[in-house]
């Protein structure tokens, strides 16, 4: 059973959760505007965005949070990077990623219940980054036919120092968040 606050069944989320959960959900929608183009696969601040969830909310409502995003965007409204919408955006290049944000988010919040402090952020990010690229990875190779290797070079190494840069902000954010209230401790 998955708890997201201690004694609560799984699946529940308090008014705060659910509050924080559709911040994150509207801020990763918004900063898909702020994007870099460098390829295939741009650059933009929603992978902070998702490891702040991951941080800051449980697993159901990192869960949540996501789901509402990837809905949205799967339902025409331009909230991917570019801006774009559409379910072509997730069968596409980039949606690996896109998806990899939901497994990311919700992983990296079940460490992050488990394991608490600074090793539980750090264990936490590397399992979000993890996921993200896994799959992004993958579907990239897969949809625009190149060699895994070529897929990484493409599609991860321009990409790891700055995700590294926007973990550690993200772990910085969420710890002053978890000082003034928001999010689990």
């Amino acid at each position: 059973m998955i708890e997201t606050r201690p004694g609560m069944r799984a699946g529940r989320m308090t008014t705060r959760e659910m509050v924080t959960a559709a911040l994150l959900a509207a801020l990763l929608m918004s900063v898909a505007y702020w994007n870099i183009p460098i390829g295939v696969v741009p650059v933009t601040l929603q992978v902070f965005v998702v490891l702040l969830a991951a941080l800051i909310l449980g697993p159901v409502a990192a869960g949540a949070a996501l789901a509402v995003y990837l809905l949205v965007g799967a339902a025409g409204i331009p909230v991917f990077a570019g801006p774009a919408g559409g379910i072509g955006v997730l069968a596409g290049p980039t949606g690996g990623y896109l998806i990899g944000f939901l497994m990311g988010v919700v992983l990296g919040a079940l460490v992050r219940t488990r394991v608490r402090g600074l090793v539980g952020d750090v264990i936490a990010v590397v399992v979000v980054l993890t996921a993200i690229y896994l799959v992004g990875w993958a579907q990239l190779a897969a949809v625009v036919h190149l060699s895994a290797g070529k897929a990484f070079l493409v599609g991860v190494a321009p990409f790891l120092a700055l995700d590294v840069a926007k973990a550690v902000a993200a772990v910085a954010v969420a710890n002053a968040l978890r000082r003034a209230g928001v999010g689990l401790g």
